[in-house]
């Protein structure tokens, strides 16, 4: 067994490379339709992916994500906003292998059909239920609330890249319950029936070797880091040594 502390920002990386890999991704590269949503973690996923069509350049990770949670004591804009809409580049839309850019997902939502897949991060995973939800802030919740009807309505894939830093021990439909009562203050929640892809995930497709999560947290720019344990076949095991080594310094994600 071999032991691992990544950063979330290296997890995210570790994701991106991972989904890069995903079986239903290749296939949907070859002939369907990928819609990467914004977010922070699928930033990284987005630049990924496009590298491995060749097309990095037309991509830039800065401002890809329609909301993000910072320290109480960051300002945010004068519309209360933590981000500058302006800037925002679209989502990720993949065609048949071209990025089409400039769309979002309420471009292309209609027309998707089973095959196709949205990539779409979360707010919360429980690692145990294999679930994730998501903080829901619009009236017409946002992206996914978009997302839902071709997910459910025509078997379009959804998978969910989320860091295991987001992990939450409690049910989530429970959770949901608590949240989304009339009266309740602050985002409602939503879990969503999407195939999660954590850290753990992206190790195990990359390596063919298994990894635990045994502890956590860490101070001085390792804060909400992880510690994994791995085991597997000795050239699984390297395998992974290799792969960590390749992320491990990756910078802190910057607002």
């Amino acid at each position: 067994m071999k032991q691992f502390v990544i950063t979330p920002a290296a997890g995210k990386r570790l994701i991106g490379k991972a989904i890069v890999k995903h079986a239903a991704v290749i296939k949907a590269l070859k002939k369907g339709t990928i819609v990467i949503v914004a977010g922070t973690t699928n930033g990284y996923v987005a630049e990924e992916i496009l590298k491995e069509l060749g097309q990095a350049k037309a991509f830039h990770r800065n401002h890809f994500y329609r909301g993000i949670i910072l320290p109480p004591n960051r300002p945010t804009t004068s519309t209360g906003r933590s981000y500058d809409e302006s800037k925002f580049p679209g989502d990720v839309v993949i065609i048949k292998g071209v990025y089409q850019k400039g769309k979002t997902i309420f471009d292309v939502v209609d027309e998707l059909r089973e095959g196709d897949v949205i990539l779409k991060g979360a707010n919360a995973v429980n690692l145990i239920q294999r679930r994730a939800a998501i903080l829901i802030g619009a009236p017409n919740a946002g992206t996914i609330g978009a997302s839902l009807p071709a997910i459910v309505g025509r078997r379009v894939k959804l998978i969910v890249p989320v860091g295991l830093e987001k992990r939450v021990y409690e049910n989530l439909d429970d959770l949901a319950a608590t949240m989304n009562i009339p009266g309740v203050q602050g985002p409602r929640f939503l879990p969503v029936p999407g195939e999660i892809f954590t850290e753990l995930d992206a190790i195990e497709l990359l390596t063919g070797a298994s990894a635990s999560l045994v502890a956590a947290g860490g101070v001085s720019g390792a804060e909400g880091s992880v510690w994994l344990a791995v085991s597997g076949k000795p050239r699984q095991e390297k395998a992974t040594e290799t792969l960590i080594k390749s992320i491990i310094n990756e910078p802190a994600f910057n607002f």
